[in-house]
């Protein structure tokens, strides 16, 4: 297989990561009440919430709720799985970054990240919003879009109200 010169993505919506593919990543649409995700900021810089598989974690919802709980105190529920993102690197192999979906419950106080020790800006915004903060490229629109057809067809949310407007904490 012939990789290109830089990283490239390819997102799989609903599909098992191959065996043997190494996962690096456990990501989260986080969804409220009104329909707005949570992003997490670092100078300037939009991000999912979500992070690394660590060994003592018991599966990627572990994973998930540890991470959110950690970097932008949210507590969640209602985790769904929305599929990988094949990460394609130039000189070494590809490897995989999940996505999942859930429901915020409850926004917790600020406190910092155990890892680094930074307070993480956090903001509440339109699917729309997320997706321009992020800038991540093609791959991100088809996860949004799976999340987006989740939290309105099992959740109910209101994911294209105009209401759902950003909120800042």
């Amino acid at each position: 297989m012939t990789y290109p010169s830089q990283d490239s993505y390819r997102w799989y919506a609903d599909a098992a990561v191959p065996d043997g593919m190494e996962i690096t990543q456990v990501y989260g649409w986080l969804v409220d009440g009104h329909g707005r995700v949570m992003a997490r900021i670092d100078d300037g810089h939009w991000g999912l919430p979500g992070g690394t598989p660590e060994l003592y974690d018991s599966d990627r919802v572990a994973t998930l709720v540890r991470e959110v709980d950690e970097e932008v105190q949210v507590r969640i529920a209602d985790p769904v799985y929305l599929g990988y993102q094949e990460v394609l690197h130039p000189n070494h192999r590809s490897h995989a970054q999940l996505r999942m979906v859930a429901r915020i419950t409850e926004l917790l106080p600020r406190r910092p990240d155990p890892d680094n020790g930074r307070i993480h800006g956090r903001i509440l915004a339109s699917f729309d919003a997320v997706l321009d903060g992020l800038n991540w490229g093609p791959s991100t629109e088809g996860q949004a879009e799976c999340a987006r057809r989740i939290a309105e067809a099992r959740w109910g949310l209101p994911v294209m109200s105009p209401t759902a407007g950003p909120a800042l904490d």
